[in-house]
């Protein structure tokens, strides 16, 4: 769960990035950062590490990232170790994913399929979800076979649920109620 201090920390990094007219490139290293992190849970348990000295962590992100990040990222990061936050350094990383989306006005919709769907449908409904919300999208798909078929799809909160799993359970619900009364 993305943490109050890490929303600030991603939005004043986001503002800076503003200021500067680098806001695509600070998102190309943040981006690179999380996929660094996700791919090695040696790091993140470096970073968590309450033994491990902040100077030590900084220095370790400088030696990694040093010469891929911008140097906005690079004093980023060094006030992140000064202010003994480094450990916040992933969750500062979505928190700067989710205020980026807003503030391009992207939208994130999982979506998922009893099977696998062809890359032409996959293009289809990518254009009319991007209609129908009047955002850009960032889709990502995912297959449940258990869906039986048909299709589910996530906007934050709001799930759209037109699997035939679903429509079996409605109809189940519904014979169960009838013969109850």
């Amino acid at each position: 769960m993305i943490t109050k201090a890490a929303r600030r920390y991603a939005s004043a990094l986001l503002q800076i990035a503003k200021e500067q007219d680098n806001v695509e490139s600070i998102l190309s290293d943040v981006e690179l950062i999380q996929n660094t992190i996700d791919h090695s849970r040696e790091l993140e348990v470096f970073l968590r590490s309450p033994i491990i000295k902040f100077d030590d962590k900084a220095g370790a992100l400088d030696e990694l990232f040093g010469d891929k990040v911008e140097g906005i990222t690079r004093q980023f990061i060094k006030l992140l170790a000064r202010k003994s936050r480094i450990g916040l350094l992933y969750l500062i990383t979505q928190a700067f994913i989710d205020q980026y989306n807003q503030y391009a006005g992207i939208i994130e919709i999982e979506v998922f399929t009893a099977r696998e769907l062809p890359e032409d449908q996959q293009r289809s409904l990518h254009k009319a979800l991007e209609a129908k919300t009047g955002k850009k999208v960032n889709m990502q798909l995912s297959v449940n076979e258990s869906l039986k078929g048909g299709i589910a799809v996530r906007i934050d909160d709001t799930v759209i649920d037109g699997t035939i799993k679903h429509k079996l359970e409605q109809l189940e619900e519904s014979f169960l109620s009838s013969a109850a009364e």
